[in-house]
């Protein structure tokens, strides 16, 4: 294998070692067998093209192609005239796949599931990154840059990644780049062809002209050192990122994934709360659910989705818990007495064929479920959830649950719940601002208990605080969307129950947030509708001896429980209002007030009236745009990385402007060239520590190059024949032209590298002096941009 090839093996190689960084993200892990091939197909055809040779951003440009047919046969073949013609319809189709990728990581917790969409983000980006890897490590045969887009690869993965083993994908990545580094040191000095020896050492001898073999200690040594600040560049760049949260990838735990075959294996923390807020605001209601229930007083009947029970910060979600098979009858309620009143209800529910929902939508608490498909139970939160891509959409389920009806006694003269429990559930991070605890404490100033402290917050969120609902309002989940959400005093049901939860937690208070529907509006059929605008969130409340309690803090939303409301009877006390029918006229019969329920002419009139768990499959969260908050994350580790290489970059493009093949016809094309090949070689020489005398001849010029730069012979005669060149079309009667002034630039270019210090080599490389004549060129047009409207100002104001 020649030295080129064994450095593009090691860049494909490489890039393959940091990909694996991704692997705890999904799984299964065959996605990175499909990148391997696609990356060694991409090398490969890079590897021929520099055989033939080809220019070298037409290499690259090759292997872009050959990319896109590639991912065009993997994602588009259906799509794609003879299986692999990429065509407009081919381009759509993977933005939907992207769209799909983008809405999958925003429901699904690490480890996800390897969808089309994520499968197309994985491998793509891989292939990406994998091509950039090629062009910069072995195209234009720089591996230390090389480094960036793999740091930046393993970077947003240990960013993503929940604990585990992440180490060992740290060494897979810092040794794949230590391969390349180590590849290219090797292929340079069999184009040198000088060894150097160990001075250090007693009896070593300096090369000789002919020798094989020798002590090569000292690239060994260079790779060590390069090695050392890579590692330590790849152990600080990830701590520095901030952490991603609230979406994309983001799990309870380490090992969220939704598994296990006869009951085992764990619940995966999807995000309930993607499009809550697009729920809320959708122009029509579109239904999500209808139901039949054998109960008349559905006022109370809310359809529960998860609990959202941990709160680190950033974001509420559900924890990670263990799932098993679905008993029946389900057990009873944690902390349900027997003395508290219940009432057994029926209920049939038909999810329509677009909604599809990872969790099964239900009454609390529910005592039997009779369900098909793939789904698991779930028992601190009493949720069922679907597992290998099983789903709610189209699905048709009877549901067995209680109407728990303690009375404000039972609640007020609940004893102390156990500790672990209260230990769990009252946990709030150190990042909550002291504004709510001290809120808190004076809203709830004067209770005796923690139901009056309870009944005290809700009232204050629903009459007395001043807040209004508003679901324009910017979504958030974290500790300072919460802080702002008391500041502002608006927002919709996320603000109120995230807020009215955190609060009770500091109160001692054990509490969580429910996701899930209200219940929605009566058919004329006996039927009750839910529509995405029935979109809610809701905290409970624990209080042993009942057990997770529902409150109602967002005015004009849902129902108020009769056992949350002080001035009114028990529930067994007061008989329910029934819901009216849809589109049903003003009537002497009792009807529900604003906050039980809307008409369809209120809701036309007020999109905010009513409320529904969103459709797992959109790409927008309740707790903001976790998609965004990627995007600009991603941006802006772009830019830190990105700006380290804009002087390279913009030398690199400079050069081969004025290194580019010039027409033969063209007299003035050619002397042009002569000049813009003379000005490379001047820069050339600036960039390896040769600082340019605008004084000197071309001649006097080559020279000085030639002494300070410690060219060989034919470096050096390299540099004299562009000083001829450049006199000939500068000062003779009749310009004439020379050819391969090109080759003999680069001749000296690499002499120049040749010969200059390692430290010389690398600023030449990253941070090019010769860079400021971009910012004197800039000046000066700014200059003559000033000048001109200065001018034209002039002529104004004399007119």
């Amino acid at each position: 294998m020649s030295g080129r090839g064994r450095l593009a093996f090691c860049a494909a190689l490489a890039t393959i070692a940091a990909a694996c960084a991704l692997l705890p993200l999904v799984d299964p892990a065959t996605w990175l067998l499909q990148a391997a091939l696609l990356v060694a197909v991409q090398t490969g055809v890079g590897a021929a093209a520099r055989r033939v040779p080809l220019p070298r951003p037409v290499t690259t440009l090759l292997q872009l192609l050959v990319s896109l047919l590639l991912l065009t046969v993997v994602f588009a073949r259906e799509s794609a005239p003879g299986g692999f013609v990429p065509t407009p319809d081919v381009f759509q189709h993977f933005g939907a796949l992207l769209t799909q990728g983008t809405q999958d990581v925003s429901r699904f917790a690490i480890p996800a599931p390897v969808t089309d969409g994520i499968r197309l983000m994985l491998v793509g980006g891989v292939l990406v990154i994998g091509l950039l890897v090629d062009t910069v490590a072995v195209t234009f045969r720089s591996a230390a840059p090389a480094g960036l887009p793999l740091l930046a690869l393993y970077s947003v993965a240990a960013g993503l990644s929940q604990g585990g083993a992440r180490w060992l994908w740290f060494l897979c990545a810092a040794g794949g780049y230590l391969l390349l580094l180590l590849a290219e040191g090797r292929e340079r000095l069999s184009q040198w062809g000088r060894m150097f020896a160990d001075k250090s050492r007693p009896g070593s001898a300096p090369y000789q002209p002919g020798a094989v073999g020798g002590p090569a200690v000292a690239p060994v040594r260079t790779g060590r050192r390069i090695g050392a600040l890579a590692l330590g560049i790849s152990l600080v760049v990830p701590a520095l990122l901030p952490s991603l949260s609230g979406g994309l990838l983001d799990g309870a735990g380490g090992n969220g994934g939704r598994r296990g075959e006869g009951g085992g294996g764990t619940v995966s923390a999807v995000n309930p709360l993607v499009a809550l807020q697009d729920s809320l605001n959708q122009p029509e209601n579109r239904t999500a659910l209808t139901y039949k229930t054998n109960v008349e007083d559905t006022q109370e009947l809310y359809m529960r989705i998860v609990a959202l029970d941990k709160f680190d910060g950033s974001a509420w979600k559900p924890s990670e818990r263990r799932i098993g098979e679905i008993p029946d009858p389900m057990p009873t309620p944690a902390g349900l007495a027997p003395d508290v009143r219940t009432t057994k209800i029926r209920s049939t529910v038909q999810a329509s064929d677009w909604y599809a929902q990872d969790w099964l939508p239900m009454p609390y608490p529910a005592d039997r479920v009779r369900i098909n498909g793939k789904w698991r139970f779930e028992p601190e939160g009493r949720t069922l959830v679907g597992y290998q891509g099983q789903n709610t959409r189209g699905a048709r389920y009877d549901v067995e649950s209680l109407l728990v009806r303690p009375t404000s006694d039972q609640l007020r003269n609940a004893p102390a719940p156990p500790a672990d429990l209260k230990r769990e559930y009252t946990e709030v991070p150190d990042s909550l601002p002291d504004v709510v605890d001290a809120t808190a404490r004076k809203v709830t100033s004067g209770a005796k208990d923690n139901y009056d402290r309870a009944v005290m917050l809700q009232e204050w969120f629903t009459e007395k605080g001043g807040f209004s609902y508003d679901t324009q309002v910017q979504a958030g989940s974290g500790t300072a969307a919460i802080a702002k959400f008391l500041e502002t005093k608006e927002g919709f049901c996320i603000h109120f129950s995230f807020a009215m939860a955190s609060m009770a937690r500091t109160l001692g208070i054990p509490a969580r947030v429910a996701v899930g529907f209200t219940p929605g509006t009566a058919r004329g059929d006996g039927k009750m509708e839910v529509g995405l605008q029935d979109a809610h969130a809701w905290p409970e409340l624990y209080f042993e001896g009942v057990g997770w309690t529902r409150f109602e803090p967002t005015p004009t939303r849902g129902t108020t429980p009769s056992y949350a409301q002080p001035d009114s009877p028990d529930a067994d006390q007061n008989p329910a209002e029934r819901l009216p029918d849809r589109g049903e006229n003003a009537s002497p019969t009792p009807s529900p007030s604003r906050s039980a329920t809307c008409t369809a002419e209120e809701k036309r009139a007020d999109p905010g009236c009513g409320a529904a768990a969103p459709g797992s499959g959109s790409g927008q969260g309740g707790d903001g745009p976790p998609v965004g908050t990627i995007a600009a994350i991603t941006a802006a580790a772009s830019v830190v990385l990105g700006v380290p290489l804009l002087p390279m970059l913009l030398r690199v493009r400079k050069r081969s402007r004025r290194l580019r093949p010039r027409a033969p016809d063209d007299p003035e094309a050619a002397v042009a060239g002569v000049l813009d090949a003379w000005q490379e070689l001047i820069d050339t020489g600036w960039d390896h520590g040769v600082v340019p005398e605008d004084s000197a001849t071309p001649r006097k010029a080559a020279e000085r190059l030639a002494r300070i730069g410690e060219l060989k012979p034919d470096a050096a005669e390299a540099a004299r024949r562009l000083a001829l060149a450049v006199e000939q079309v500068l000062y003779a009667p009749e310009p004439r032209v020379s050819t391969g002034l090109a080759e003999d630039v680069l001749r000296v270019r690499g002499g120049l590298r040749e010969a200059a210090p390692r430290g010389i080599r690398l600023r030449a490389l990253l941070l090019p002096p010769s860079t400021a004549r971009l910012l004197w060129s800039a000046s000066r047009r700014l200059a003559a941009l000033r000048a001109r409207w200065r001018g034209a100002w002039r002529l104004r104001f004399a007119k």
